[in-house]
């Protein structure tokens, strides 16, 4: 991006009429080390779960700020010598999921503009309720945008600050914004990062030491970032906080009041990896509770317990522990599958389950079967692997869900239908149960979730299981309709 004036961002236009802003994405910053882009990569790696559609790694080496981004897998964008290109002490990566609109390298970040503050990157996880305003305000006032990504709306209002230093030009923009963020922000001078004031979404911060003995900083979405890279957590970023590293040291400071949490329960149910520590608790221990409450709400007498794998195996081992049960290895899942070039006949559209997930015949055959799985969304793959489940053998199938029912979408980040096809909306648990196939199904009760999360459950976000959001959806009515187009 270039500077049409101090106010201004001049950049490549872009159609917005078909797309949504919604990203699942993945952040990661690292300051003071002399690997700054090795330790971003891996980072990044560590956190591909978050999203497998694009990446980008950007370095500052206190002078300027070298950038390189592409579609696909983090190990397919990069290579050594990419890396080695990327020179500097300093590094913010981004992997991101699109949960509706193109498939396209200008979404792909870190964004990198050139304003009156100076160059500067920024790469966030969420989703800002009031974006589509912000971007209309913007554009009728001069303002010509890449991307589709609300994320592009920050650097913006950051170059219309009439704030002379960054700092404060940041904190302006964010008062600015609504809904959720976590984000990392990269000055030729300074690694920024910054939370919004409900903690929708994770960010944490860490320390590692360098090769010549020195004090390096890291922020991750996920604490198993630091794990890859042998760094220790210090705490996590908090609501409505930003921090701010730079040869000086790093400074913490509120840049608004926080407000009364809501922290998505749905990182603990699904979208965070099983071995972080996510909102100061285990993953892995959060998802065991969900399937021994689960157990105690919905038994039923069989022979032993099955996880749709890979999200749904730690509360189907709760389940087996709280139950007695044994927990079998019935579903095997190829991990080796990845997108297909072949036209999507009805013929294969059947098979994507079969490529993904295999039964083993001599577990699952004339067995009573508990299956257990993190979440049920429009039911299509549940009723395909209770079908597949059956052509096994299977005696009795017990669909069991460690959460409750999805009645609402999500406008903070996470990648949601409309209501209108999450079939919890529309059907009851018995006419669900009717279309998987499954002889019983029961959901976790919302009482057994907060149960499950124990000390946070009164700082979540339930507004998926509820319909009862915890800020005003400004914006979303607009964003919505852009999405039917």
């Amino acid at each position: 991006m270039n500077t049409e004036d101090d106010h201004q961002l001049q950049v490549v236009g872009a159609d917005i009429d078909d797309d949504r802003f919604h990203d699942e994405c993945g952040v990661f910053g690292v300051w003071g080390h002399p690997e700054a882009s090795k330790l971003a990569y891996l980072g990044l790696y560590a956190l591909q779960h978050r999203g497998q559609e694009s990446a980008g790694i950007v370095t500052s080496d206190g002078k300027e700020l070298r950038t390189h981004k592409g579609m696909g897998l983090v190990r397919e964008v990069f290579s050594e010598s990419t890396l080695k290109k990327l020179k500097g002490r300093a590094a913010i990566g981004h992997t991101r999921y699109s949960t509706a609109g193109p498939s396209a390298h200008l979404n792909a970040q870190p964004f990198t503009v050139q304003c009156s503050k100076g160059q500067l990157s920024i790469a966030h996880n969420g989703n800002l309720t009031n974006g589509w305003e912000l971007r209309r305000e913007l554009e009728a006032s001069g303002s010509i945008f890449q991307a589709t990504s609300d994320t592009e709306v920050i650097p913006h209002l950051m170059a219309r600050s009439r704030e002379t230093t960054l700092r404060h030009a940041l904190r302006e923009s964010l008062l600015r914004l609504e809904g959720a963020y976590s984000l990392v922000l990269l000055a030729q001078d300074r690694l920024i990062v910054a939370r919004d004031q409900r903690g929708f979404r994770p960010l944490s911060v860490g320390k590692l030491e360098t090769p010549d003995g020195k004090l390096a900083y890291v922020f991750a979405s996920e604490t198993c970032a630091f794990d890859l890279i042998q760094a220790e957590l210090i705490d996590e970023v908090q609501p409505g906080e930003m921090v701010i590293v730079s040869n000086e040291g790093i400074s913490r400071e509120r840049f608004a009041p926080e407000l009364p949490k809501a922290q998505c329960v749905f990182e603990h149910v699904y979208f965070s990896r099983p071995d972080s520590r996510v909102f100061g608790r285990s993953v892995a221990q959060s998802r065991e509770m969900l399937g021994r409450i689960l157990a105690r709400e919905s038994p039923v007498p069989a022979d032993c317990v099955i996880a749709v794998p890979d999200s749904g195996v730690p509360a189907a081992i709760g389940y087996a522990s709280e139950s007695g049960l044994p927990y079998r290895l019935g579903l095997i899942r190829n991990h080796y599958v990845g997108r297909t070039f072949i036209e999507p006949t009805q013929t294969m559209r059947d098979s994507r389950v079969r490529q993904k997930l295999n039964p083993v015949r001599d577990i699952v055959e004339g067995q009573r079967i508990i299956l257990v799985d993190d979440s049920l969304v429009r039911g299509t793959t549940s009723r395909k692997i209770v079908r597949l489940m059956r052509e096994f053998g299977a005696k009795e199938i017990h669909l069991r869900i460690s959460c409750p029912p999805t009645i609402s979408s999500c406008y903070y980040g996470v990648d949601t239908p409309s209501s209108s096809e999450l079939i919890a909306a529309n059907q009851t648990v018995e006419e669900i149960r009717e279309f998987t196939g499954a002889d019983s199904l029961a959901y976790l009760s919302l009482g057994g979730l907060r149960k499950s999360v124990e000390s946070l459950a009164d700082d979540c976000c339930y507004a998926c299981y509820t319909g009862k959001y915890p800020t005003d959806l400004v914006g979303v009515e607009i964003l919505t309709s852009q999405s039917q187009k």
